[in-house]
C-alpha cells in the first residue's frame, strides 16, 4: 500500500472515531441521611446514574421526591441503604417526610 493510501486510511479512521460517541458509563453516587440533614445538601449526577442513600443517624428517616420528573420514595428506616437509578433529566427536590427541615436538591443532567 502506498504512502498516500495509508495516509488517507488513517485520516478516514480518525474521522470515524471522532464522529462516534461512546456513552459514559453510569456511576453510583452517594448521599447520607444524618439526624435532621442530608449530606450533601445538593448533588448533580448524570442520567442513568444510581443514587445510594445511606442512613447514618439514629432517627428514622426516608427519602421522598416531592418535585421532579421522576418520583420515588424509600421506606422509612433507621439504618442501611436505599438505591435508585435516575433516568429523567431535570431538577428534583427530596425531603424526609418525617422531618420537615430535611431537604436536598438533586440535578440530573
Amino acid at each position: 500500500m502506498g504512502f498516500m493510501r495509508r495516509l488517507l486510511l488513517v485520516a478516514t479512521v480518525g474521522v470515524i472515531l471522532t464522529a462516534t460517541t461512546i456513552p459514559a458509563l453510569a456511576a453510583t453516587r452517594g448521599a447520607e441521611l444524618h439526624d435532621n440533614f442530608f449530606r450533601p445538601a445538593s448533588l448533580t449526577v448524570q442520567s442513568g446514574d444510581t443514587l445510594r442513600f445511606r442512613w447514618r443517624g439514629r432517627a428514622r428517616h426516608n427519602v421522598t421526591v416531592t418535585k421532579g420528573p421522576q418520583r420515588f420514595r424509600s421506606p422509612s428506616k433507621t439504618s442501611g441503604s436505599y438505591q435508585r437509578r435516575v433516568t429523567r433529566r431535570g431538577s428534583y427536590r427530596l425531603v424526609c417526610t418525617l422531618h420537615s427541615g430535611m431537604r436536598m436538591s438533586l440535578r440530573v443532567r
